[in-house]
C-alpha cells in the first residue's frame, strides 16, 4: 500500500531535492500518493552508526535503512571521474551516509604521499578502485534487497535496464555503459569543445568540473579547452574559492592532505586542469569567481574561436561526462 511506501532522495553532501524537482522525477501522482524523505548527511537525528570498515572508516547512514523491511535502490549509469561508475552501491554510500563516512571514504581517492590521485582511481574503473571498494564495503552493512539500474539516451530517456542483485546488477549495468561509451582516438588535439550536457549537469561548477576531466584527457598540453558550463546556481558551495588561495596544484594538495574535505579534491582536479591547459569557459558565474579558478571566462563560443588557429585540430564532446575517450 502506499502508506507503506517511502521514497528517499539520496543526495549526500548536495543540496536537497526541490519539491518541482520531486515532481518531475516522481510524476505528479507519485508525489502527491507517496511520502518523500530528504536525506541530510549533517543531520546526526537522522543517522544511525553501524560499526566501521577494517581500515577504520566509520559506517553511518541514514536511519530510514533500518526502519523498512526492504530497501530498493534505483539510480542511472554513467562514468564517474575517480568511483569508475555513478549508481549501484552510491546510492547508499555516499548518497544516504553521513558528512563523516562520505570524507572518510572519498579521501582514498587521494594519495597523500604523492600529492596526486590514488593508482586505479578513476573513469571507468571498478577493479583496484579503493573509493568504489569502500563504497561496497559500507552498503554492505545494510544491503539493498533489489537494485534497478537504468542507462538512458541524450534526452534522458531509457533505453537499457538492469535489475535484480544490488551488486551483480550494477556491474553488468556498467560493463554496458562502458562498452557503448568507450572511444578510442587516435590522437590528442589542439583544441577540445567540451560541454556538460545542460541541466542538471552543469548546475554548479563542482558538478560541471566532471565534464572538463572528459576532455582534458584528449587535449595537448598548452592545448585550449572551451568549457561550456552554465553554473545557474554557481560554484557548489560558498567555501569553494578558498582551496585557490594555493599558489599552485602542488600547495593546494598540502592543504587537502592536511584538512581534508571533498570539494578540496575538486578544487585541486581543476587547479591541476587550468595549470595545464588554456580554459576558456562560457559561463553565467561572475569574472569575480572563474578569476581564482584561473579560468579564463570569454562571452561566447563565437569569440573565442576567433581567436583559434583556423587549420588546429581538434574534439567537440556535447555530453562531457558521459563519455571515456583513450
Amino acid at each position: 500500500m502506499p502508506f507503506d511506501i517511502r521514497i528517499i532522495f539520496a543526495t549526500g553532501i548536495h543540496r536537497r531535492v526541490s519539491e518541482a524537482e520531486k515532481q518531475s522525477i516522481l510524476t505528479p501522482f507519485i508525489a502527491q500518493r507517496i511520502k518523500t524523505l530528504d536525506h541530510n548527511a549533517r543531520d546526526l537525528a537522522q543517522i544511525v552508526r553501524l560499526g566501521e570498515t577494517s581500515g577504520g572508516i566509520p559506517i553511518e547512514l541514514n536511519r530510514a535503512l533500518t526502519e523498512h523491511d526492504r530497501v530498493i535502490i534505483v539510480g542511472g549509469i554513467s562514468f564517474h571521474y575517480f568511483a569508475g561508475f555513478t549508481g549501484g552501491r552510491k546510492l547508499i554510500c555516499p548518497g544516504l551516509a553521513s558528512s563523516r563516512t562520505i570524507s572518510a571514504t572519498h579521501k582514498l581517492a587521494f594519495d597523500c604521499e604523492k600529492k596526486t590521485r590514488r593508482k586505479n582511481v578513476g573513469t571507468g574503473i571498478l577493479d583496484g578502485n579503493q573509493v568504489h571498494e569502500a563504497f561496497v564495503t559500507v552498503a554492505e552493512k545494510l544491503p539493498p534487497a533489489f537494485s534497478i539500474n537504468s542507462i538512458v539516451n541524450d534526452r534522458g530517456e531509457a533505453v537499457d535496464l538492469f535489475c535484480g542483485d544490488w551488486i551483480s546488477a550494477h556491474r553488468r549495468a556498467c560493463e554496458s555503459y562502458a562498452l557503448q561509451h568507450t572511444i578510442k582516438i587516435a590522437e590528442k588535439r589542439d583544441l577540445v569543445i567540451v560541454s556538460c550536457g545542460g541541466f542538471p549537469h552543469d548546475i554548479n561548477m563542482i558538478q560541471a568540473h566532471k565534464a572538463l576531466e572528459t576532455a582534458s584527457n584528449v587535449c595537448t598540453d598548452g592545448g585550449t579547452i572551451i568549457f561550456l558550463a552554465n553554473c545557474a546556481e554557481g560554484l557548489g558551495r560558498q567555501d569553494f574559492l578558498n582551496w585557490f588561495d594555493a599558489e599552485n596544484s602542488r600547495e593546494l594538495a598540502e592543504k587537502l592532505c592536511e584538512n581534508y574535505q571533498v570539494n578540496g579534491q575538486t578544487a585541486w582536479s581543476l587547479l591541476q586542469k587550468t595549470e595545464k591547459f588554456n580554459i576558456q569557459i562560457i559561463t553565467s558565474l561572475s569574472a569575480n569567481e572563474t578569476r581564482p579558478m584561473r579560468l579564463q571566462k570569454a562571452r561566447s563560443l563565437e569569440e573565442v574561436l576567433s581567436g583559434v588557429d583556423k587549420t588546429a585540430k581538434g574534439y567537440v564532446l556535447p555530453f562531457g561526462a558521459k563519455l571515456l575517450l583513450k
